[in-house]
This record gives structure tokens, C-alpha cells and sequence, in this order.
């Protein structure tokens, strides 16, 4: 009998193995309520969980799905969760992996916009300077993460610092999209010699059709271009909103934190938020379990036309862009990888994208956080809690919070 062929996580047109959606909504549920720690502990929970425990799907098949995540802009550990969800029972799967990975970090951060809006005038709250500067230390590390791994190498190194000057010199909401575009330039013309190619893990079994995908690509880049203009010409809050937050779940590349000075531009740059609030919802977001993204949840129910209404429409026009872009890049994965000219244009955007966020760690979290030597000293303690005693994010937050309460009034 030849070996069983194994299964083909890329280009398969059906879930290679067939379960119900309620055992993927029950797995996924309980990783949404315990799954602290980002998106990189994320993927270590999810192999354990689907390919060591349940067996889902083999070490090769979900190799393929994180590699094809962190191609793509978007949250990488929820893209993931809609690969396995596919993959074990379709496309109802994907949606019962999505809906119980994020609803119980979403309905958290909408009780915690609710106490905030309760709680009134947050400029000068204790527990909120602390919240700040939990975010603070938080960033650094994904700095100094992002900065390792997507820059090991002097171009682009030198694309990152570039991409940090401008963003500081002309902090504009269209420079971001600037840097990223020239940072891609940047690696499909200069890097193809520093990328190194992918190992090969599991061939497609058949080339895909020309047109298999495409609805969901041509769908990304119809709204990525039309949102912004209808948004211009019908100034309707709902509408602006969801342009907005369209934009920055398209153009997160990197990583869950690299959203700060995306969404900081999006709702603090129009005067929607104040930095005070939206930097003491960011540090909130590193407390709870399940993915970064839900911060979104808690800035729709903030800004108009708020509530409930507002959380799930930020929700869903945050997370839309990575559905189209996954599924739509699905079935020709095993062929995109191997360019080596897309493997390049990556690498140049990714490196933009840790100037990105260097930029917004000086701006605004640092200037409007440290300002004291004693906040700078309380911030370096969260930084080293974090980075040499390997505390969990969600206990910094909390001892931060308390921290600030006792001592920040």
C-alpha cells in the first residue's frame, strides 16, 4: 500500500479533515478565554492544541498555514484560527474559529470602554498613567523583538531608521502608507540577495484555476480603494469609521502591535480620542487573552457613533481585509512563497514597518508618558519585568495599573 499523501493545507478545495462546527467553536472557545500572551504564544497554543492533542492536521500542513499567515498583512494568530477553522469543517469552520477565538477579549474591552466612559475625565487617573505606561514597556519589547527579527541585516536596518525619521519628521496619516510602499520597493529592487528561500513543505497536489481566489482579492482591493473616497464625499460617521479601520487591518504587516500608530492616527489623529483614553485602552488589551485586535472593539464603542453598534462595526472592518486576503491567497500560497521577487518586496515592508512602530513608541507614547525620571524608571521596571523575568503581559498591566493607582495621583 503507497504512504497516505499528506494533506494539502494551500490548495486543497475542500477541508482535507471533515469535523462539525460546533468541536471548532468548542476548541476555539476555550483558547479565547485563556490564550494569553500575543499572537507568537498564540501559535505555540494553537500547535499544541490542533496538531499535538486533537490532531488535526500535521507539523507540515500547519507550518504552511503560520508561514502563509505572517505573509499577509493582518493579525497572524487569527488568521491562523480561520485556516484551522477551514480546514476542519469549511467555511462555517472559519467563521466558528473567528467568532469564538475573539468574542470573549471583544466583550471584555467593551465592558472596559463602557467603565471608562463611566469613569469620566481619565487625563489625570492614576491607574490610567499606569495602563500608559504598562503600553510603554510593551512596545519597547515589540520593538526590540520586531527589530531582531525583521532587520537582521543592514539594509534593512537601514530601512527601519529611515522609515522612523520620516514618520517623526512628517507625522502625517498618508506618510504611513508612504513608508510602507517605499520600504516594498525597497526589497522587490535590493533585497532579493538577503532573503533566503522557504523549505519546501507541502507541494500542492494540483495547480489552482486561474480564477480560484480572485472574488476575494478583487473584493480587498475594491474596497481598500473606493472606502476612502466614499468617505470624502458622504461624510457619514459610520461610514468614515469603517473606512478607517478597513485601512489599518490592511496595512498591519509585522504583527498585532504594529495596529498602535495605525489605529492611533485613525482615531486620535481626527480628534475622535484622546491619547489619555486610547493609550489606557491599548494597555488594557495586553491583560486579556485572545487577540490584540479587539482593541478595536473598544475604540468603536468610544468614537461615533459608538456602543454597541460602533464596537462591532470597527470589529468587523478591521478583520475583513485578512478574510479576503486569505482565502483569496489560499489556493496559490505554495507558488507566492517561492517568488523570491514577493519574498523580497516583504522584507523591505516588514523592515518599514518596525520604523513604524519605533516612531510611535516616541510618539505619542513616549512624550506623552514619560515624563519624569520617576516614570521612566517605573516604565524600564515593566520593560525588564517583562524581557528578563519573562513575566506575563497581563500581570505587568495589572501590577502597572495598581502601581499608578497608589502612586500616580
Amino acid at each position: 500500500m503507497p504512504p497516505a499523501t499528506p494533506p494539502d493545507s494551500a490548495s486543497a478545495a475542500a477541508p482535507p479533515h471533515p469535523g462539525t462546527v460546533r468541536e471548532v467553536f468548542a476548541a476555539f472557545l476555550k483558547l479565547g478565554c485563556t490564550a494569553f500572551g500575543g499572537p507568537i504564544a498564540h501559535l505555540g497554543y494553537f500547535q499544541n492544541e490542533f496538531v499535538v492533542r486533537r490532531k488535526w492536521l500535521d507539523e507540515h500542513a500547519y507550518a504552511d498555514f503560520v508561514a502563509l499567515c505572517q505573509f499577509l498583512p493582518g493579525p497572524t494568530s487569527s488568521q491562523v484560527g480561520l485556516a484551522l477553522g477551514w480546514q476542519r469543517a469549511g467555511w462555517r469552520g472559519a467563521l466558528a474559529a473567528w467568532l469564538a477565538f475573539t468574542t470573549p477579549s471583544a466583550v471584555l474591552m467593551f465592558a472596559f470602554a463602557q467603565g471608562v466612559q463611566c469613569a469620566g475625565n481619565l487625563a489625570t487617573a492614576g491607574w490610567v498613567q499606569g495602563l500608559k505606561i504598562a503600553a510603554a514597556a510593551v512596545v519597547a519589547q515589540a520593538v526590540r523583538m520586531l527589530a531582531v527579527k525583521l532587520c537582521p541585516d543592514f539594509p534593512r536596518a537601514a530601512v527601519a531608521v529611515a522609515a522612523t525619521t520620516a514618520l517623526l519628521l512628517w507625522p502625517k496619516p498618508w506618510m504611513q502608507i508612504v513608508v510602507l510602499v517605499l520600504g516594498a520597493l525597497f526589497g522587490l529592487f535590493a533585497l532579493s540577495s538577503h532573503v533566503s528561500s522557504p523549505p519546501v513543505l507541502s507541494p500542492p497536489a494540483s495547480k489552482p484555476r486561474l480564477t480560484e481566489g480572485l472574488p476575494w482579492l478583487l473584493a480587498f482591493f475594491a474596497l481598500l480603494f473606493l472606502l476612502p473616497f466614499l468617505a470624502r464625499i458622504w461624510p457619514d460617521a459610520w461610514l468614515q469609521v469603517f473606512s478607517s479601520f478597513y485601512r489599518t487591518g490592511s496595512l498591519v504587516f509585522g504583527g498585532g502591535h504594529v495596529v498602535l500608530p495605525l489605529l492611533e492616527q485613525a482615531t486620535v489623529g481626527p480628534g475622535w480620542l484622546d491619547k489619555n483614553t486610547f493609550l489606557a485602552g491599548y494597555g488594557a488589551a495586553q491583560a486579556l487573552p485572545g487577540p490584540l485586535f479587539t482593541f478595536s472593539v473598544y475604540l468603536g464603542a468610544l468614537i461615533p457613533p459608538g456602543g454597541v453598534p460602533g464596537a462591532l462595526l470597527a470589529l468587523i472592518a478591521i478583520y475583513l481585509p485578512t478574510v479576503f486576503l486569505l482565502f483569496g491567497t489560499l489556493p496559490r500560497w505554495e507558488q507566492l512563497r517561492a517568488a523570491p521577487r514577493a519574498r523580497a518586496l516583504l522584507a523591505g515592508a516588514n523592515a518599514a514597518v518596525v520604523g513604524l512602530l519605533a516612531a510611535a513608541f516616541y510618539s505619542p507614547i513616549w512624550v506623552s508618558t514619560i515624563t519624569s525620571l520617576g516614570r521612566f524608571v517605573f516604565a524600564l521596571a515593566a520593560y525588564l519585568s517583562l524581557e528578563i523575568f519573562r513575566a506575563p503581559p497581563w500581570l505587568v498591566v495589572l501590577a502597572c495599573a495598581l502601581i499608578g493607582q497608589l502612586v500616580l495621583q
